[in-house]
């Protein structure tokens, strides 16, 4: 008998620690699947997942730079992948329409309040960067009701788009853009959703951002302490995370919507930070 195939796509793809997480995932659940990785051409993402689920394939992860392709692909979108803009997560409903998800966002807030411990009702965030993964994460985000969201990044400008994009869905939380130079005063939770320290840089922010009582979230992970997380730790954070967990329960979240079933996610965790 023949596993159900999954895979994710990617280019580069030789990094991905996909195949790990979901064979993990199946070790435990028991759940008989196969889940490979694809690297497919830059100029034929469509044809690579025409041909995946052609061959029986039964869902897709997406990653860079194809995840705003896999949006535009999709016969149809959840409401997150709606406002994400982008899809990390495909798979064919019942009628054989490709539907696109998004579970970065989902993965976040996981990763935060379940494993760590953090409420983020009533809180104030300041999230570095407005790319597609600052988008993809807001609208969970803001689904946990803080009081504020500031969206710092160096062009004002794409800040200001998505305060206007997620500004019907924010509710009562405050949502607003500016430069990465003016927030002055600490908040309660830190993101930073730029790709600086995976290049050992710093987005240009005040240290003034940091308070005793700050979190720091850096969406990055590494073996080692981020960049960002070195810099804020110097600066009197008493925790500091990186975006592994965050990796790991987006993967669950996929899991769960292909198999019905969610994994424990921790065992997972600590795996790959001893690998």
């Amino acid at each position: 008998m023949n596993n159900d195939l999954y895979a994710v796509v990617g280019n580069p793809i030789s990094h991905s620690k996909s195949p790990r997480i979901h064979s993990l995932f199946a070790s435990q659940t028991g759940e008989q699947l196969e889940y490979t990785a694809i690297q497919a051409p830059l100029d034929d993402f469509e044809g690579t997942v025409r041909d995946f689920f052609r061959r029986g394939g039964m869902g897709l992860n997406v990653t860079v730079p194809f995840k705003e392709l896999a949006w535009r692909l999709a016969d149809w979108r959840t409401e997150r992948a709606e406002l994400a803009g982008a899809a990390n997560t495909l798979y064919q409903d019942s009628k054989g329409l490709l539907t696109a998800d998004n579970t970065d966002g989902k993965g976040l807030v996981t990763d935060l309040t379940a494993n760590h411990g953090i409420s983020l009702k009533g809180k104030r965030i300041l999230v570095l960067g407005a790319g597609g993964a600052v988008r993809g994460v807001l609208g969970p985000l803001l689904g946990e009701h803080p009081a504020a969201v500031v969206i710092a990044n160096r062009t004002v400008a794409k800040a200001e788009a998505l305060v206007a994009l997620f500004r019907p869905v924010a509710g009562k939380t405050g949502l607003e853009a500016c430069g990465f130079g003016q927030p002055a005063e600490p908040f309660d939770l830190v993101i930073n959703g730029t790709s600086a320290s995976l290049q050992g840089d710093l987005p240009p922010v005040s240290a003034n951002v940091i308070g005793a009582g700050t979190v720091v979230y850096d969406m990055m992970y590494s073996l080692q302490t981020t960049t960002f997380n070195q810099w804020a730790s110097n600066h009197g954070a008493t925790r500091v995370f990186d975006g592994l967990g965050m990796l790991v329960e987006q993967a669950a979240e996929s899991f769960r919507i292909w198999r019905g079933i969610r994994p424990q996610t921790q065992p997972v965790i600590d795996e790959l930070r001893n690998d």
